[in-house]
């Protein structure tokens, strides 16, 4: 699947929700705003998350009682109809590509049909780490190198210090080469196919969604596990596994 191929099978797939429950005609406003740091993530223990450190920034859009996220490195403000939402140039314009998915997973979340689409915050990163070291050993006790897609700091010390196996890319330039953790990050351009083929599980960022990437990550030969609030809404469409263990206020 193409990148653009992608982003077309959202969108149908998001015009069929809207189509499905009569919104299409509703006149319903969306809200989107860059959040700082603070707002998105609290007061967290460890300072390198990229939502900190500047490198991604994150964008939320409102429905109804639903609240949506997603991670961008292209944040803007919007406000339209969901009619508007849908017909975003996604493929093309990164800015439509982060409304679209907070949005998407705001109206997911409203009608019921995804969790987890809002940040933790403060000690939810740390508690997430736990609940998924717990989840590992209880689904995947014999998946002995995991291949961490995305600098994901709590998840990173909890596998480093499992007795498992880990390699981490990322996309960051500050971060690829850097130790961190006691693991060098890797280049998630270059190094991307030797990971995929080394690993026994894939545990992958949903912001992948959000530049495209995922496609590089979509019906592997071995089993990939998203985690994070980017992906909750399209994980359905796409027939992905997807994991979020302390849900953000939603």
């Amino acid at each position: 699947m193409s990148t653009e191929q992608l982003y077309d099978l959202l969108k149908t797939k998001f015009k069929e929700v809207l189509s499905e429950n009569h919104l299409e005609e509703e006149e319903v406003t969306i809200h989107c705003r860059a959040l700082s740091p603070e707002e998105a993530i609290g007061v967290t223990k460890r300072k390198d998350f990229p939502i900190i450190t500047g490198k991604d920034l994150m964008v939320q859009a409102g429905y109804r009682d639903g609240k949506g996220q997603a991670f961008t490195d292209a944040p803007a403000d919007f406000s339209g109809t969901l009619a508007d939402v849908a017909n975003l140039d996604i493929a093309n314009d990164a800015h439509a590509r982060g409304i679209f998915i907070a949005s998407l997973n705001a109206v997911m979340n409203a009608l019921g049909r995804c969790k987890g689409t809002v940040h933790c915050r403060t000690d939810g990163p740390e508690l997430c780490a736990k609940e998924m070291e717990a989840y590992l050993e209880e689904h995947y006790a014999n998946a002995k190198r995991i291949g961490l897609v995305g600098y994901q700091p709590a998840l990173l010390e909890m596998l480093s210090n499992s007795d498992r196996e880990v390699r981490v890319l990322d996309l960051n330039p500050a971060n690829i080469g850097e130790n961190r953790y006691g693991i060098q990050v890797e280049d998630g351009a270059t190094q991307k196919d030797d990971v995929i083929e080394w690993a026994d599980l894939i545990l992958c960022t949903g912001s992948t969604i959000c530049n495209g990437t995922i496609v590089d990550y979509l019906n592997l030969e071995k089993e990939v596990l998203f985690f994070g609030i980017s992906i909750a809404g399209a994980a359905e469409f796409l027939g992905v596994k997807r994991v979020c263990f302390v849900e953000g206020g939603d």
